[in-house]
């Protein structure tokens, strides 16, 4: 069976994480590692988060020095990953039960590298669906529109490097999946909804300002495009 690495960046979720963590842990399909990378210089949550993990060995808790943000936390999970493949979610979002198994197989049976599945907006009690109704993306895709959520996706190891993330507040995994695809490998879609995303009112996922400074630097900074070319997708 194959090794899934999952990694999940930690920073003042307390009141949500525990049903992250067991959304991984009750998982069907069983051969994965936990990486949860504690990003808080305040240990505060540190000791209790240990609790919630009782010794269990299927995760590790890796305790950054400085506070990195969440795209440099995942880089540090990329590093310290075992498995051949790569999933990632965030401290507040959940996963369905067959997620994993889900995915794998559609990965495995289409020789995929890169895939993404639908997931649900959770905001109090209302609930979004969120859904692609492409097969796939491509670069040139992906810079009209993200519709990838970063707790839906898992990725062949092989095809990423440690430094897959960028200094972002925001639009952090916009950067990466944009890196990816720029290698000419394809974001193909299992149209299934298989997370919830659910709203919290710090999360930096929230602030629209933010996202759209750190969109528009993706653009500019990462894809090295002019500022008129980087507003233009910016507006678009």
């Amino acid at each position: 069976m194959q090794l899934i690495t999952v990694i999940m960046p930690y920073y003042k979720k307390i009141a949500h994480v525990k049903r992250a963590i067991n959304s991984v842990l009750n998982q069907s399909y069983k051969n994965y590692e936990l990486l949860i990378i504690y990003d808080d210089p305040d240990t505060n949550d540190f000791d209790h988060l240990k609790k919630i993990i009782k010794n269990n060995i299927k995760i590790k808790l890796i305790r950054n020095h400085q506070n990195l943000g969440a795209g440099y936390s995942r880089n540090v999970g990329i590093k310290n990953s075992n498995g051949e493949i790569i999933s990632f979610i965030d401290s507040d979002d959940e996963w369905h039960h067959q997620k994993i198994e889900k995915q794998l197989n559609f990965l495995n049976e289409n020789n995929y590298n890169f895939i993404f599945c639908n997931y649900k907006k959770k905001i109090n009690e209302k609930i979004i669906t969120v859904e692609s109704n492409v097969k796939y993306l491509d670069y040139r895709n992906l810079l009209l529109s993200c519709d990838i959520g970063l707790s839906t996706v898992m990725i062949k190891r092989n095809i990423i490097d440690i430094d897959l993330f960028p200094n972002l507040k925001t639009q952090e995994d916009f950067a990466a999946w944009l890196k990816i695809t720029k290698k000419n490998f394809l974001a193909y879609n299992l149209n299934e909804n298989l997370v919830t995303w659910h709203f919290t009112k710090n999360s930096l996922s929230s602030n629209f300002f933010q996202k759209i400074v750190d969109a528009f630097k993706v653009y500019r900074n990462y894809e090295k495009f002019s500022f008129i070319k980087s507003l233009f997708f910016l507006i678009i």
